[in-house]
């Protein structure tokens, strides 16, 4: 293992800016569906969201820093499996939870007599048991890690693939590694291809809303933007921002397998744009959020108070 100071800084920094953003957004938002009276499904699912990304970031974001101060061997076979799994499945969570993100929102701002509104994720209870499922498919999806992650001092290192400095992956069999990769490939597309349609309905919707803007302004008639609308643009944006990590992710990844050597350093590419969905995203739902701020100012407000009687 050789020490790479500035690619540790340099994950060390976005991990932990990371996890500071998540879990503002994660706290934000369970503060909000538990005290308010009306329930808001979208606020459970990215609070979900915020959890999944903070998982990603201990999972994938931590093992690379120590790998990259080379802080010695500190994972075990057991802590191997842990590590590789919940960042496999935290992966495939994320892509789920964007999914349906993006749909319940098309839902909710979809009018009244649409297809969509057929569709019950609009409660709470409907949300929770989708995010059950999602969790249910995700572990089983990546099931076969628990066998074959090992930690290195373990196996005979010239049979096995690398799975970081820390742990290998043993080979598998072709029908094994074929049924699990053909599942996350129908996972991401069946959850992306819902993604879009979501998303192109929600763009369809919103040039009716622009449409219907301009009419107003033109008719000197004041109109404001409803709450579901700006954060229908809120959700669009969160997905372009996914959409941009994952598919240059792929490309960058199918790229440097067959064009560029194991031992160049633009490698560190791919593992910095695994996390970045996970890094930036609290942070653009806190520049368009301001309820956040607002939440905390509230907060601070009320406690205040407290101490002044």
């Amino acid at each position: 293992m050789v020490l790479d100071p500035v690619k540790g800084t340099v994950f060390l920094c976005l991990t932990g800016l990371g996890i500071v953003g998540n879990i503002l957004v994660f706290v934000s938002y369970m503060h909000i569906f538990v005290s308010t009276e009306e329930k808001k499904p979208i606020h459970l699912i990215l609070a979900h969201l915020a959890l999944t990304n903070i998982i990603m970031l201990l999972s994938k974001g931590m093992p690379k820093t120590i790998e990259a101060f080379n802080f010695g061997n500190f994972l075990d076979d057991t802590s191997c499996k842990v590590v590789v799994y919940l960042a496999r499945v935290s992966w495939g969570l994320s892509i789920c939870t964007s999914s349906l993100l993006t749909v319940v929102q098309a839902i909710t701002i979809s009018p009244r007599h649409s297809m969509w509104q057929r569709l019950n994720l609009k409660t709470p209870q409907n949300v929770l048991s989708s995010l059950l499922f999602l969790w249910i498919l995700n572990s089983l999806i990546s099931v076969n890690l628990t066998y074959y992650i090992k930690n290195i001092n373990s196996v005979n290192i010239t049979l096995v693939r690398k799975r970081g400095n820390y742990c290998y992956f043993l080979p598998e069999s072709w029908i094994t590694r074929c049924i699990f990769l053909i599942l996350m490939i129908l996972r991401d597309a069946v959850f992306q291809g819902a993604m879009g349609g979501a998303s192109g309905y929600m763009v369809f919707l919103l040039h009716k809303h622009h449409q219907h803007v301009l009419y107003l302004q033109n008719s000197k008639l004041l109109y404001r933007t409803p709450p579901e609308l700006r954060a229908a643009q809120s959700v669009l944006i969160l997905m372009v921002c996914f959409l941009f990590f994952y598919w240059a992710d792929c490309f960058i990844c199918l790229y440097f397998t067959f064009f560029i050597d194991d031992s160049s350093t633009v490698l560190y590419i791919p593992e910095f744009l695994t996390i970045g969905y996970a890094v930036l995203s609290p942070f653009m739902l806190i520049h368009r959020n301001g309820h956040l701020t607002r939440c905390c100012y509230t907060h601070e407000t009320d406690q205040a108070l407290i101490h002044v009687h």
